[in-house]
């Protein structure tokens, strides 16, 4: 097989490719096998049926298409895979010529738009800015009321409600004089805005079974984004009341049997969510110092593509507002991938199975389904090389980090070695990984060999 490679854009090649017959002719064969358990015959079993007679039965022009058809997948990644193509889209592809009898070739051209050639620049002596992780009394004190909120208690008061107070509430909306949904006993705190627009307003200042009334678009159901009449009822208030911060407290809250010891592993629990969140702003600028200083060309069809799917599964082909929005993100979003899979194979970052098997648990948590079965579910839709590729992406930035220089306010250097790992760690890991594949390839289970057809395959 020949192929040529011919820039359209810098983010889209013209592929074309020649293919000898003598590569088609397996597809060729297949064909016929397959035509002659689909076609009757007279005289011929299904399956029987002589190449020359559905030559002439069929034609062989149908023969070619259904070879070439069957081939031409095959034929377009082995031509992308020696050109170094890094598609981000399905190509279009067009056949400008098929074999006539056994000596022609079938040559085809596809058009794709590719992953871009950028320039990432050298990191050597940039310095990022990372906020300072000195803990304050004040970082401690909220620390620890969080913790008292969770033992708390709620208690009726006969009083108006204020903000941070919970409510009991019956709330029913109208449109046009007609009740179109309603809830009776539902708990809600003032100030947290997770329901109706304006309720928190509208509940501030009411006592125990008073009524009001307020417009707000409706959240959800049938009439979504409506605007409605609600009418809520508050039916108590309870405020929450909170335990004393003592020893007693301590011993019921934690380990630890007096206040001091609790306090000072609160404040030990602050100073390692400070130094997380040093790594993630670090993590942070760097990707926007990389994105300011590259210039980094969007494939706009890749961009079309993804927004398509976003509005379709949304049912909101037609929001032109909202089409804006998403494109500016996808945009975005695929600005990032092109950046990071490019540094990514600069650093030629590897990334270990306990890293991948990692990720996968994490993401299964944040679906709420049992790890085993989410890394089922991605391997039978083919996932899998795309979450290595999120894990590739991320350590890639990890491994940027490893050169570069990270201060803080003050200008005292940051150590992130325990969130951007070292050299020495990636390579013992790659050793450990390199031994376990080499054992499992020369001592396989028993009832693992493959058979001997299988084997062939």
């Amino acid at each position: 097989m020949k192929s040529a490679v011919e820039t359209l854009e810098p983010t889209k090649v013209k592929l074309t490719v020649e293919v000898e017959y003598s590569e088609l002719e397996s597809s060729i064969a297949h064909a016929y096998e397959h035509i002659a358990e689909q076609v009757n015959v007279p005289g011929f079993r299904k399956g029987k049926i002589p190449p020359r007679i559905i030559d002439q039965r069929v034609g062989r022009g149908a023969v070619l298409e259904h070879a070439i058809n069957e081939s031409l997948p095959g034929f377009y990644r082995q031509a992308v895979t020696e050109a170094e193509l890094r598609p981000m889209g399905q190509p279009e592809v067009e056949v400008t010529e098929v074999p006539v009898g056994t000596d022609g070739s079938l040559h085809f051209v596809a058009e794709v738009e590719v992953r871009p050639e950028i320039e990432i620049p050298s990191l050597e002596g940039l310095e990022l800015s990372v906020s300072a992780s000195e803990v304050s009394d004040e970082d401690v004190n909220e620390r620890l009321e969080s913790l008292r909120e969770r033992f708390g208690t709620l208690v009726g008061v006969d009083r108006p409600a204020a903000e941070g107070d919970f409510v009991v509430i019956d709330l029913a909306a109208t449109l046009d004089g007609e009740e179109v949904d309603s809830v009776s006993g539902v708990s809600y705190q003032i100030g947290s805005g997770n329901m109706l627009e304006g309720l928190d307003e509208a509940l501030t200042g009411l006592s125990a079974e008073e009524t009001t009334t307020f417009n707000a678009p409706l959240a959800g159901g049938d009439h979504e984004g409506k605007e409605a009449e609600v009418t809520v009822t508050a039916t108590t208030v309870k405020q929450r009341e909170l335990p004393e911060a003592d020893d007693e407290f301590a011993q019921l809250a934690s380990e630890f049997d007096t206040l001091a010891e609790l306090t000072d592993d609160l404040r030990s629990q602050v100073a390692d969510a400070k130094v997380s969140d040093q790594a993630v702003e670090a993590r942070d600028a760097l990707l926007a110092h990389l994105l300011e200083v590259v210039e980094i060309p969007v494939p706009q069809g890749a961009v079309e593509a993804e927004v398509h799917r976003h509005l379709e599964g949304e049912n909101r082909l037609e929001d032109d507002e909202h089409r804006a929005e998403v494109t500016e993100q996808a945009t975005e979003a695929l600005k990032n991938q092109i950046l990071l899979d490019t540094l990514a194979e600069k650093l030629e970052v590897k990334v270990a199975q306990n890293e991948l098997l990692e990720y996968l648990v994490s993401a299964s948590r944040q679906y709420g389904m049992d790890p085993n079965q989410f890394i089922q579910s991605l391997d039978q839709n083919g996932q899998i090389p795309a979450m290595v590729g999120e894990v590739a992406r991320s350590k890639a930035l990890a491994v940027a980090l490893r050169g570069v220089k990270v201060v803080d306010a003050s200008g005292a250097e940051v150590d992130l070695t325990d969130f951007v790992g070292s050299d020495e760690e990636d390579a013992a890991e790659a050793a450990e990984t390199a031994t376990d594949e080499t054992a499992t390839d020369e001592a396989p289970a028993e009832d693992e060999a493959p058979a001997a057809d299988d084997a062939k395959a």
